[in-house]
């Protein structure tokens, strides 16, 4: 296949360029696109060295079968048409379509056969606590419907970008040595902290990271009156998103129920030991693909209450591998 990354140069192009390879994904030609800033660099993949060439309003995709595109609402907006005017399909990683009724938003084990009805060749890749969550819940969702969510989130500076991931680091280096942490990509220090605030507000007091997942969750597993509640918080991780998640089924699951349901679903690594370290943690899921679950309990205020812990790496399933998956699992059921 012929294949673009759009906004190769950035934290989730990068790992594109990884996971393509990891992943053995059919590559004949491989072109990538960035800003002018990023445009003439030269990036090894593979037994080859490509150039980096500027996105531009041309006719480059021509011929292109599927561009994965990692570059930000705004550009994703701008050059839409300009990827698929020649039949390119965009796999997109921004929060520019994910709610137009006309574009799939798609995560394969839940909902692949959606990518399928694609009328402007354009699929959304959902909000990284989005996957995860809904990865874990499909697995409840199939022994009793769910009702209701709950949800906490525990977000990894790399949900805010390669350059964020680079300023936790400068802090905790700074406070090492005794010096100021700067602080610019956050909305304070993050290093030694923790920050309820991911995203900006919204008018109903929750910010927008919460919302994509009160939309999203609903969209990708068909249930438009499921309840979704999410707090948000920025946490001083590298690259894994943890989650603590509370649901309500129609009727009872017991735990047992619950291990061999999520044991059993694809992408799912089942980690539920009851002692220290038999538990997922975001430093030891860094740069692993599954979705990890555990810590998994009756809720002890609803008898149709669950409650479970899941862990997954942000960069990787919580964005590049998910948009591999997509064109996967329409590879294996074209």
């Amino acid at each position: 296949m012929n294949v673009a990354i759009v906004g190769a140069s950035g934290a989730v192009g990068q790992e594109f360029l990884r996971v393509l390879d990891e992943q053995n994904f059919p590559v004949d030609e491989l072109k990538l696109f960035g800003s002018v800033r990023s445009a003439g660099q030269q990036v090894k993949w593979r037994d080859r060295t490509i150039t980096i060439q500027e996105l531009q309003d041309n006719d480059d995709f021509k011929g292109i079968d599927i561009a994965f595109v990692s570059a930000g609402a705004g550009v994703s907006k701008q050059f839409a048409d300009t990827i698929t005017r020649h039949g390119t399909l965009m796999i997109d990683n921004s929060s520019a379509f994910r709610m137009d009724q006309d574009i799939p938003l798609v995560v394969p084990e839940v909902n692949g056969d959606d990518a399928f009805n694609a009328p402007r060749r354009i699929i959304a890749n959902p909000n990284c606590t989005t996957i995860q969550m809904v990865v874990a819940l499909n697995a409840i969702h199939k022994v009793s419907p769910i009702k209701r969510v709950h949800v906490a989130t525990y977000q990894a500076a790399s949900g805010a970008g390669a350059s964020a991931m680079a300023e936790l680091k400068e802090q905790n280096a700074a406070l090492v040595e005794g010096s100021e942490p700067k602080v610019q990509k956050f909305v304070a220090q993050l290093a030694y902290n923790v920050i309820p605030h991911v995203d900006v507000f919204t008018d109903n007091g929750y910010t927008k990271e919460e919302m994509k997942m009160y939309n999203e969750t609903k969209k990708i597993m068909h249930a438009p009156d499921l309840d979704v509640s999410a707090t948000c918080v920025r946490v001083p991780v590298l690259r894994a998103h943890s989650e603590a998640v509370w649901c309500e089924t129609e009727e009872p699951v017991s735990v047992e129920q619950a291990r061999e349901a999520f044991a059993a679903e694809p992408g799912i690594v089942l980690m539920d030991k009851q002692e220290a370290c038999g538990y997922p943690m975001p430093l030891e899921v860094a740069d692993h693909d599954p979705v990890y679950v555990g810590r998994i309990r009756k809720d002890l205020t609803n008898p149709n209450g669950l409650a479970f812990w899941v862990v997954a790496d942000q960069i990787k399933k919580g964005a590049a591998l998910n948009a591999v998956q997509i064109a996967q699992y329409m590879l294996a059921h074209k």
